[in-house]
């Protein structure tokens, strides 16, 4: 009798024993990848270089035998296998780094949360909110920007949270409703004097002579409006254009023409008289601004604080 008879099994059955379980790195840098949604994003979370992540997760899908990622021209796309097995191991590898993270000890100074979002929603509602986080010691690093390009940052590891004014796609990131604003048609009174009446008569075309102060080239916020409140495309262009809505505020406040703006940015003004709305639709549009961070627990504990601040004040605005 042969020692494989002796001990009830087959060379077969030897050589299908599974492989071993992958090492911790190996996982970590799984994940990093996996919630980044590129190589080099998860080589700037974990500090590491572009080819070690690359190596490691090609040991990786060695010890699995399985596809775990699909290069795109443009990042990675997560396979199902992939899907299978950040399900499995993100609890326990999020509950490990919070335990054993650089802040976890007791007394440790905290890092600074790297919060960023649109300009005038930071100026005007968030850092006001967050103040009085600051004077307990929390310490925050604030970017502003257009949302496509600091989800991208986010997603490389450059900040903590980021306010999007869209719901961002697919599994890298997490979000949760924050706060809806109201665009509001408004202008000085000198003009909603001469606006109101013939806007209600005959319709918006009323205001194609008007000069438009608006945000950007492509009038992303009037076209918007013009579409929910008018059913039809605005074809008048602009006469002023200001990257800053604030800025596009203080042009239409000095009488310079007509704008769409968030009915926050603009409160004050229309409780003193200095903005008039031009028209007070039934349904006026609304859009949704979204806290985006990346999966998992952070190993900053302020980030967590900020984040739930945030979430509770934002009820106020």
């Amino acid at each position: 009798m042969s020692t494989n008879d002796a001990q009830g099994k087959s060379p077969d059955a030897q050589s299908a024993d599974p492989a071993p379980h992958p090492d911790l790195n190996l996982l970590r840098t799984f994940l990093a990848v996996y919630r980044s949604g590129s190589f080099t994003g998860a080589a700037q979370l974990l500090g590491l270089s572009q080819p070690t992540v690359t190596t490691q997760m090609r040991a990786l899908e060695r010890q699995t035998g399985r596809q775990l990622f699909e290069r795109l021209p443009r990042g990675v796309a997560p396979t199902a296998v992939a899907d299978e097995l950040a399900a499995r191991v993100a609890p326990g590898l999020d509950l490990l780094a919070a335990a054993t993270g650089p802040d976890a000890a007791a007394g440790r100074r905290a890092r600074p949360v790297h919060l960023a979002g649109p300009a005038e929603l930071l100026c005007v509602s968030v850092l006001p909110a967050l103040a009085p986080l600051v004077a307990e010691g929390v310490r925050l690093r604030v970017a502003a920007g257009l949302t496509d390009a600091l989800l991208d940052e986010l997603r490389a590891g450059r900040h903590d949270l980021v306010i999007a004014t869209v719901r961002p796609r697919g599994r890298a990131l997490s979000s949760v409703p924050l706060a809806d604003e109201e665009f509001v048609l408004v202008a000085a009174p000198e003009w909603a004097e001469r606006l109101r009446g013939p806007l209600a008569e005959e319709g918006p075309s009323v205001l194609h002579p008007v000069p438009l102060v608006t945000y950007a080239e492509d009038l992303p916020i009037a076209r918007r409006y013009w579409r929910h409140v008018f059913g039809r495309r605005l074809s008048c262009p602009a006469a002023v254009t200001v990257p800053d809505l604030r800025g596009v505020k203080a042009a239409v406040t000095a009488g310079a023409g007509f704008t769409v703006l968030p009915r926050y940015l603009c409160a004050e003004e229309l409780a003193s008289g200095a903005l008039v709305l031009l028209h007070e639709p039934d349904e006026p549009p609304i859009n949704t601004a979204f806290l985006v961070q990346r999966p998992g627990v952070p190993d900053n504990p302020h980030v967590i604080r900020v984040r739930d601040h945030l979430l509770h004040s934002a009820r106020t605005w």
